[in-house]
């Protein structure tokens, strides 16, 4: 009989689930929290919502609003510093993936010490974080409940992966109203990570009967609700639905890890400034035709779930009616196909390989892959 592990924080899902921030706080023990976001997660009004929570519950609290789209290290030393200065002793993050992989690289330097690129790869934290209560305001990263963080390492101009369950957040608010102040292209970007957490994860060398749950469950919500979410503001039905989505999506790869998408997006968004979710989506059906031939089983699975009629299918044709699903997705919600729409030319393909192939994620990925085969891929996608 196989062991298998399944790590996650305290869930609190709901509407209005974030009134319980600064509670949250306080039942952990907290005396004085960062709370860390960005400029456009203030200009929406969360991080002054999360401020007047935790003045409600008597909570002090410093803040660190300087965290970029796909965040520097610089950025982590930056918070670090304000953690330090304001003697705090607990961090929340408020905001979409990138805020919250600061707050973790934050709470890694708070208690080890060193650079952050001391701990890019697996196992490398080897002291306690404070306690972190993760609040995310869009449905793509999962970074609330998952043991991963990526910070861009600004010298090598390369996404570090790193990954530990000590960054498994305490607690995780998912308050699907946050969603309602995204605007349609960063709902349908952050939406496509979503799809790919959940097909690398579920198609993942890792994979349990607990991950393929979350991971199947994700995409049957993916595929129902991405389009309506992308479509209205106000559409809550969709918008709860792509926020459960996220959540069971995260829990998956946290636990059953990625694949070779993620470690070439991750290769190309160190050195391109372009949207994780976009570049994701756009690889995707190139990366599940590459690996097809290892788990035919699971693509019939996946057409399945993405609601296609698989009966008198071969897997194979099965597999080819999943990859033209997340192609025609991918185009009604306005994301490129193509990297030459987005400026990615032959001569970049070499290093983005070489890069990749280093990368944790495609460790898990469920076919081998050598840097002629991802340079294969990438020229695929062109």
């Amino acid at each position: 009989m196989n062991i298998n592990k399944f790590v996650t924080p305290e869930i609190i899902f709901g509407g209005h689930a974030i009134r319980q921030a600064g509670d949250a706080c306080v039942r952990l023990g907290a005396k004085k929290v960062l709370i860390v976001s960005d400029r456009g997660v203030a200009n929406a009004g969360w991080l002054e919502k999360v401020m007047e929570l935790c003045k409600e519950s008597h909570l002090p609290f410093a803040t660190f609003v300087g965290v970029t789209t796909d965040p520097k290290d610089r950025e982590v030393e930056q918070g670090c510093q304000v953690f330090v200065q304001h003697e705090c002793d607990a961090i929340i993050g408020v905001g979409g993936g990138s805020v919250l992989d600061v707050a973790k690289a934050i709470a890694i330097l708070a208690t080890n010490g060193g650079a952050i690129s001391d701990y890019e790869g697996i196992d490398k934290i080897k002291k306690p974080l404070p306690p972190m209560i993760m609040i995310m305001t869009t449905a793509g990263s999962g970074s609330e409940v998952s043991q991963f963080s990526i910070i861009v390492d600004s010298n090598r101009k390369k996404k570090m992966t790193i990954v530990s369950k000590t960054l498994v957040p305490d607690i995780a608010i998912i308050d699907p109203y946050t969603l309602v102040t995204k605007d349609s292209s960063l709902t349908a970007t952050t939406g496509m990570d979503v799809l790919t957490h959940a097909i690398e994860a579920y198609v993942s060398i890792a994979a349990t009967p607990l991950t393929d749950v979350q991971a199947k469950n994700a995409l049957i919500l993916c595929a129902q609700y991405l389009r309506p979410s992308v479509a209205s503001k106000t559409n809550t039905e969709a918008k709860e639905a792509m926020a459960m989505a996220s959540l069971q999506a995260g829990l998956a790869f946290s636990n059953a890890i990625l694949g070779a998408a993620h470690a070439i997006s991750h290769a190309i968004g160190g050195k391109f400034p372009l949207p994780h979710g976009e570049i994701n989506a756009i690889l995707l059906p190139y990366v599940m035709d590459f690996n097809f031939i290892a788990t035919p089983k699971r693509f019939l699975d996946i057409a399945t779930c993405l609601g296609i009629d698989t009966r008198g299918l071969t897997e194979r044709e099965a597999g080819n009616a999943a990859i033209h699903f997340v192609k025609e997705l991918s185009f009604d919600i306005g994301i490129p196909t193509r990297f030459r729409e987005v400026g990615i030319t032959e001569e970049m393909i070499h290093h983005i390989s070489e890069v990749a192939l280093e990368d944790a994620c495609m460790i898990t990925n469920p076919r081998d892959m050598n840097v002629e085969q991802v340079k294969q891929v990438l020229k695929n996608v062109l």
